[in-house]
């Protein structure tokens, strides 16, 4: 075994040395033969110079630098970062000029790509955010509001052909009031929702006709009145693009006006050539561009330098050359944040399978065992009483949170300053037994603690719409917490809310680490798509306690995605990779908390429609939002309720009670009769709380893996139907693609197919983990 870690040592170690002259080599053949110092030569200088003053190396300069990837930077620079004004050119012909902070772009600047485009505006930790103008290669302008790089607040967007929109904008798209003119000057002026024109208002053409009232997708739909310009005559009726659903009334101006006119004529000639213009692509955001940085290791042990992304991750030296392609080439996307299910060469390889499929899977369904659900546990975890190991430990998290949600502070605005985000500000408040000036008196032992970024997570709970009450009764009220039976894979301790409501992990420095570098963009993001499906982060504490071990314990609360009057019966983890992701445990032992994984994975999950078109959008965006921080490993959590269960426990497929012919019922999920009455009685019914993610009725149809095939992820669909209530979120969103991982990775990619293991880089996981999860969700045609 010791062998084999040396090879795997000593390979990386030559590739690490070829792909060094060959970046040096690009260089010169970029920038000309002139020497400028290259990073790791200045930091050494720098380094050597820092240690004779006494200096910590943070001291702002002006560099040049040619970097061992061939890019270049010329500016002010500070402790191994960009740091001030500068300009820094990509080898694939991005560049930035403008204003960094600790190697991010922040403040003013220009990011220009290649082929034309260009963005003059506001940075925000390397997001296009704030007020900026984009120029696209085609012409076409937008000038306004941006959060996360998509417009979003007003603006005004100009385009090729000439069409011009000049108001709201949420997430990349319009949305709320707003102004679009066509190019031959018939306009509308009204409301509009996810990009078209939704809602009330009026579109006028060129020659003085106008319809003022409803609209649905573009379309005229609802109360609505169409007036000529040229004589005053109108027709007031309700509209819709099926002729059996029109009604109205003619009132004309004189008796020869109009009188055969249609109204279906205003869908058929009238509006069939104002399109609203869909904006240009472009390659790669300025927020998917790294910086090639080297630090320097202090001390003069001779160790060999790290280096370090635009976001102050450490890599493992330079990549090979396939991960340099991976890591600078673009990807496609656009500024609405919208994406298509990619296809991968795996793909092909199934479906070659299923074309020779000689039909045994669907002739041999009789054969296949019913369906059961799983046996009832009971519920989850050990209460924590006095006498347990962890009783102080959870008393002093119960009065650390007490005291920092109790605490009056003023009513934050949703907009943040930097300073918020500053994690380096520690303020300790110390808990002595008998009280002090701020804090209560308590049995426990003595003991310290710690809020990260108080503001920002209180910000958060607001954003969450978690009543500071509720939240604190929940955490810190009569109930003491339950912590589960074991712990999980990675070490950490898991405790429960006796309301469920919440759950509390314990974490690793890095874990700490990762969430509060990339915690700008994470609170930018649910901004943003408040259908976020990432885990929900209510607070991150510290507690310290006194003694000789000085022990430090990092608690995470966040919310807990199971918490429903709904029985959940099957629960799956799935990443969308095969190696070792299977159950341990025989049949008899699963039961309703048991946690299956992707290759335990038996069926296909069915949205209806408009919910599958939202979870594919959202699925992107929180895709792009990890890969961008660097995060892998993390994992679509799903929750399945069967809705009907016969008293033997089999589960009851929706075909057995559907009545035959009724197309109507068997297209989508229904509520029932009850639940509907239930609906109206009470709003605030679990029904009436469905949201993406959440209480969400579905179908599921059962599949089957062919017995040749030992990995296959995802199994035959055989036309088994069941109707049931999903729940799912995004969760361990706290990996960083780490030394630690990037050597799992060359391990096991010597004994595994590379595609089959579950540690890969960010982008080359986030490529697997989307391209699996939309062949397992599908729309419920």
């Amino acid at each position: 075994m010791m062998g084999r870690d040396s090879s795997v040592m000593k390979a990386w170690e030559a590739t690490v040395r070829k792909t060094q002259a060959v970046a040096k080599k690009r260089a010169n053949s970029i920038f000309g033969s002139t020497y400028v110092a290259h990073a790791d030569e200045d930091d050494h200088h720098n380094n050597t110079n820092d240690e004779a003053n006494g200096s910590d190396g943070s001291d702002l300069y002006q560099a040049e630098r040619v970097l061992p990837n061939g890019d270049y930077y010329k500016g002010e620079w500070a402790d191994n970062f960009p740091h001030g004004k500068g300009k820094y050119l990509w080898t694939d012909g991005c560049m930035y000029v403008g204003e960094w902070f600790k190697g991010k772009t922040m403040g003013k600047g220009r990011f220009t790509w290649p082929n034309g485009p260009s963005y003059e505006g506001e940075f925000k930790s390397g997001y296009m955010d704030g007020t900026g103008s984009y120029t696209a290669s085609n012409g076409e302008t937008y000038k306004g509001q941006w959060v996360m790089n998509l417009k979003h607040g007003h603006g005004v967007k100009r385009f090729a052909n000439g069409d011009e929109y000049d108001g709201e904008w949420r997430r990349g798209m319009q949305e709320g009031q707003g102004r679009y003119e066509w190019e031959d000057g018939s306009y509308y002026v009204g409301e509009w929702k996810n990009g078209s024109i939704w809602g009330k208002g009026c579109f006028v053409w060129g020659n003085g006709n106008s319809y003022d009232g409803y609209w649905e997708d573009g379309l005229p739909k609802g109360n609505g009145t169409f007036k000529w310009g040229s004589d005053g005559s109108f027709y007031v009726g309700n509209w819709s693009k099926d002729p059996r659903d029109q009604s109205g009334t003619f009132y004309p101006s004189s008796h020869e006006g109009h009188l055969e006119w249609d109204p279906q004529h205003v869908f058929d000639e009238l509006l069939g050539g104002y399109e609203v213009c869909v904006g240009e692509k472009v390659s790669i955001l300025p927020s998917q561009k790294r910086l090639a940085v080297w630090r320097s290791t202090k001390g003069g042990d001779g160790a060999k330098p790290r280096r370090k992304s635009v976001d102050g991750r450490v890599s493992v030296g330079l990549e090979r050359p396939n991960d340099r392609m991976q890591m600078w080439g673009g990807v496609e996307g656009d500024f609405s944040g919208s994406k298509t299910p990619t296809v991968q060469e795996g793909v092909l390889d199934q479906e070659l399978l299923a074309l020779s499929l000689d039909g045994s899977i669907a002739k041999g369904t009789h054969h296949l065992q019913t369906l059961k659900a799983p046996r009832k546990s009971r519920r989850q975890g050990e209460t924590i009483c006095k006498g347990h190991k962890n009783y102080e430990l959870m008393l002093n998290l119960q009065l650390g949170i007490r005291h920092s949600v109790g605490r009056p502070a003023p009513s934050a605005s949703l907009d943040l300053k930097p300073s918020a985000f500053d994690s380096k500000e520690k303020v300790w408040t110390r808990f002595p037994p008998e009280g002090s000036k701020y804090t209560p008196p308590h049995p426990s032992c003595e003991f310290k603690w710690k809020d990260y970024c108080p503001v920002v997570f209180r910000t958060l709970r607001k954003l969450f719409k978690v009543d500071p009450a509720d939240y604190m009764i929940s955490i810190c009220g009569n109930d003491a917490l339950r912590e589960l039976s074991s712990p999980g894979k990675s070490g950490s301790f898991f405790y429960l809310t006796n309301d469920d409501r919440y759950m509390i992990k314990t974490m690793k420095k890095a874990e700490a680490k990762a969430l509060l570098r990339m915690l700008p963009a994470y609170y930018n993001h649910f901004r943003v798509f408040d259908n976020a499906l990432v885990t929900k982060f209510y607070g991150l504490h510290c507690v310290k306690l006194t003694g000789t071990a000085q022990k430090k314990v990092r608690f995470i609360i966040m919310g807990n995605l199971f918490c429903s009057e709904y029985t959940i019966h099957r629960r799956f983890d799935l990443k969308g990779s095969s190696l070792g992701r299977i159950t341990t445990k025989p049949e008899s032992e699963i039961s309703e908390t048991t946690i299956l994984k992707d290759l335990d994975l038996n069926f296909i999950f069915r949205l209806q429609k408009s919910r599958f078109q939202e979870f594919c959008r959202q699925i992107d965006r929180d895709c792009e939002l990890l890969e961008q921080e660097g995060i892998m490993d993390y994992s679509l959590l799903v929750g399945i309720h069967f809705k009907d269960i016969s008293e033997n426990g089999d589960l009851i497929s929706s075909g057995s009670h559907t009545p035959a012919g009724d197309s109507e019922s068997e297209g989508t999920p229904c509520i029932s009769r009850a639940d509907m009455d239930q609906l109206l009685l009470d709003p605030t019914s679990r029904w009436a709380s469905i949201k993406l993610g959440q209480n969400m009725p579905a179908r599921v149809e059962r599949t089957v893996r062919r017995s040749d095939c030992e990995l296959q992820l995802v199994g035959e669909p055989i036309g088994e139907f069941y109707e049931v209530v999903l729940f799912f979120g995004i969760i361990d969103i706290l990996q960083d693609y780490d030394i630690s991982k990037k050597l799992e990775h060359a391990y096991k990619s010597i004994q595994y197919d590379p595609t089959l293991i579950s540690a890969v880089d960010p982008r080359q996981y986030s490529r697997r983990f989307r391209d699996f999860i939309f062949k397992i969700f599908s729309e419920d045609s």
